[in-house]
C-alpha cells in the first residue's frame, strides 16, 4: 500500500502470490488492529457489478517514536507509518555520559507521546553512527562519544515502557529509503552517511547486510585518494579524518568563515555569497563523490543514496558529486529522500522497518 496506495484485495492477492482466502483473512486481522482501513470505492460505471473495496493504510492511530543520537545532539522525534515526520526536537547535549544522554531522550520521547493524544505508540527506534549491534541493542562502540557497549534498548526501554529497535544509522536510512524513498523497488542500494561520522550500508533485495555483530558498514578508516588530513589512527586522508564535519568546520574557521562548530553555518555563509564557503563545500562533495566512486567499484549497486549536508542543499555540490563518480554512474547517485527529517527519519525508520516486516509480531509486542 505504501508503494500501489488504495489497492484492491484481488490485486494484493495477484502482487503477493498468497491465494485470495488468505489475504481476506490478513486483511481482517490487520484491520482489527488498526493498521489498514477501507478506503473510498471507485465510482461504479453503469452496468459494472459491485466494485471492489480498497484497502489502505490507517495512518492516524499508530506512530512510532524515533531517536537519533549525534556527537552535538539528540533529535527526538514522532513519525506515521508513512514515515512522515509529525512531530520533533533536538536537546543538545550537556554531558555525553550515556546514562544521562538516553535518560534525556527517553524523556523528551514521553513529552512529544504526551502532546499527541489520541495516537497510540508501536514502539522506539533508535539510530547512531558507529559500531551499533541490533541484535544485543547495544552501542558497542561510538568513537567520537566515547561510548562502548552501551545497552541502548534496556535503558531507554526502562524509560519509555515501549519496545525498542536499535540499529546504525546508514542501516536505518536505507530501510527508509527502500519503504518510502527514491530506492524504493531497487533491487540493490547502497547509502553513504558522512556526517561527523562516516559510514556506510549496503542492501540486495531488501535485505539490509549487518554482518558478525552489526559491525558491517565500518568504513571510517579507508584511505581516500589525495587525502590529506591525518587521521587518530597515524595515517593520512582516513574517510572520517578527511570528511568529517569537524574537519569542514576547522578548515572554514581557518580559512575566515565564521562557521564555530557547526557546519550548516557553513552553508549558510555559501547561501550569503561566501565564495571560500562555496570552495570548502564544494570540494567536500567531490571528496564525497570519490568516496562514492570506490564503494561503487566494490559493490556495484543500482542505487547510491548520499547523506552530506552540501549535496542536501545546493547544486553546485550534487554537480560536484556527480562529476567525480563520472557520466557514467552519476545517473545512479543522489541525495537523501529526507533533507530536512534526515536524523529524525533515521530514527523512526529503524521501528517502521520491524513493523512492516512482521506487522503482527509487531503489535502483540506492543499489546503483550
Amino acid at each position: 500500500m505504501l508503494e500501489h496506495g488504495p489497492v484492491a484485495r484481488s490485486t494484493i492477492a495477484r502482487v503477493t502470490g498468497l491465494s485470495p482466502a488468505s489475504v481476506t483473512d490478513y486483511c481482517a486481522r490487520f484491520a482489527r488492529l488498526g493498521l489498514i482501513r477501507e478506503a473510498e470505492p471507485p465510482r461504479q460505471s453503469k452496468g459494472s457489478g459491485r466494485p471492489h473495496v480498497p484497502l489502505d493504510l490507517d495512518d492516524a492511530r499508530f506512530v512510532v517514536a524515533g531517536v537519533h543520537v549525534a556527537v552535538p545532539y539528540t533529535t527526538v522525534a514522532l513519525l506515521d507509518l508513512r514515515g512522515q515526520v509529525l512531530a520533533e526536537r533536538q536537546v543538545k547535549h550537556d554531558s555525553v555520559d550515556p546514562a544521562r544522554v538516553l535518560a534525556r531522550a527517553g524523556d523528551e520521547t514521553a513529552a512529544l507521546l504526551a502532546g499527541a493524544p489520541g495516537c497510540r505508540p508501536l514502539g522506539v527506534g533508535f539510530a547512531a553512527g558507529g559500531w551499533v549491534d541490533r541484535e544485543t541493542g547495544t552501542v558497542v562502540e561510538h568513537p567520537l562519544l566515547g561510548w562502548r557497549e552501551v545497552p541502548v534498548r534496556e535503558v531507554i526501554g526502562a524509560r519509555t515502557g515501549l519496545p525498542v529497535h536499535v540499529d546504525g544509522h546508514a542501516r536505518a536510512l536505507v530501510d527508509a529509503e527502500q519503504l518510502f524513498g527514491r530506492a524504493r523497488g531497487s533491487r540493490s542500494v547502497l547509502h553513504l552517511f558522512v556526517g561527523n561520522m562516516v559510514d556506510a550500508a549496503f542492501a540486495t533485495n531488501d535485505e539490509v547486510h549487518h554482518g558478525p555483530r552489526s559491525q558491517a558498514g565500518a568504513i571510517a578508516h579507508l584511505p581516500l585518494p589525495g587525502g590529506t588530513e591525518p587521521c587518530d589512527c597515524g595515517r593520512t586522508g582516513c574517510l572520517q579524518a578527511e570528511l568529517s564535519e569537524r574537519t569542514l568546520c576547522r578548515r572554514a574557521r581557518a580559512a575566515g568563515v565564521d562557521a564555530g562548530v557547526n557546519p550548516k553555518h557553513v552553508v549558510d555563509a555559501a547561501a550569503d555569497g561566501d565564495p571560500v564557503a562555496v570552495r570548502l563545500l564544494v570540494e567536500r562533495a567531490r571528496m564525497v563523490g570519490r568516496a562514492a566512486g570506490l564503494l561503487l567499484d566494490v559493490l556495484n549497486p543500482e542505487t547510491v543514496v548520499v547523506t552530506e549536508i552540501g549535496i542536501m542543499s545546493r547544486k553546485d555540490c550534487l554537480a560536484a558529486l556527480h562529476e567525480a563518480v563520472g557520466p557514467d554512474r552519476a545517473a545512479a547517485v543522489g541525495p537523501t529522500s529526507f533533507p530536512d527529517s534526515v536524523l529524525a527519519t533515521a530514527g523512526g525508520a529503524v521501528a517502521l522497518n520491524v513493523l512492516y516486516r512482521d506487522p503482527l509480531g509487531a503489535t502483540t509486542e506492543v499489546s503483550a
